[in-house]
């Protein structure tokens, strides 16, 4: 059985004493709950240390939302991956749209990334997906195997069991719009194929998939049952612990 996981992506919102509070309020919130998932939440770096301190760990696992492309040194405003893991945090969230759109890393720098968290025992929950015109061109199936093979297909196949795959619809982003449960469940179903391609049907079928494009409580349910999604990854719906709850329970 492969996991089941809800992650939330804060973003660059909230105060250290902000986010203190909604992660308090959250593992407040499930300290009574028999959940059916994982939960993650990964928030800014300034909060690492003190959300994993405030937190039931067991229950609420913390990620980074990035780390640099280089392991230490003469890199000023960087947080390394070795960094990241001294916190306390156990995954990092790599190559979302975001990062990819406007800070321009490239499928090359993704793979460093990968290999150095992989390096600090830390899990990516890598980000693929197309922006509007590649989906209304046909071209999603072949952006989101390129971004897999180009960063993702040098991994041996211990490594590249590791790995959380997060699909992201970037036009459902923040747009209201949001992938049909028939569009998730086909292109996930792909990816799932095209990594069985490079590394067999066991990994595959292995590979927790989630879907990052405005999953919120009120289609969360219908698309998670689809059986080849195997969460979220969510943005703004994972700044309240209201709206934030009832996605991890539509499992």
């Amino acid at each position: 059985m492969r996991k089941k996981i809800v992650a939330g992506n804060w973003k660059m919102n909230t105060t250290l004493p902000e986010g203190l509070a909604l992660a308090k309020g959250l593992n407040e919130a499930l300290k009574d709950k028999v959940t059916a998932c994982d939960v993650v939440v990964g928030v800014p770096f300034t909060h690492l240390a003190s959300v994993v301190a405030s937190i039931d760990t067991a229950r609420i696992a913390v990620a980074a939302q990035n780390v640099a492309d280089q392991a230490s040194g003469a890199y000023t405003g960087e947080v390394s991956a070795a960094m990241v893991a001294s916190t306390g945090a156990t995954l990092a969230i790599l190559g979302h749209s975001e990062r990819r759109a406007y800070y321009h890393e490239t499928p090359a720098i993704l793979k460093t990334k990968v290999n150095l968290v992989l390096a600090n025992s830390l899990t990516p929950i890598f980000c693929i997906g197309e922006v509007l015109t590649e989906r209304e061109s046909g071209k999603h199936f072949e952006v989101v195997d390129t971004q897999i093979k180009e960063s993702l297909f040098d991994l041996s196949a211990d490594d590249f069991a590791k790995i959380v795959l997060a699909y992201e619809p970037v036009w459902a982003i923040g747009t209201g719009k949001t992938a049909s449960a028939a569009q998730a469940q086909e292109i996930h179903a792909h990816i799932r194929q095209t990594i069985a391609g490079k590394y067999g049907r066991e990994i595959a079928e292995n590979t927790p998939i989630l879907y990052g494009g405005s999953c919120n409580a009120g289609n969360a349910k219908e698309l998670f049952a689809n059986p080849d999604v195997d969460g979220g990854l969510i943005g703004g719906a994972s700044l309240s612990v209201e709206k934030f709850l009832p996605i991890i329970e539509a499992f």
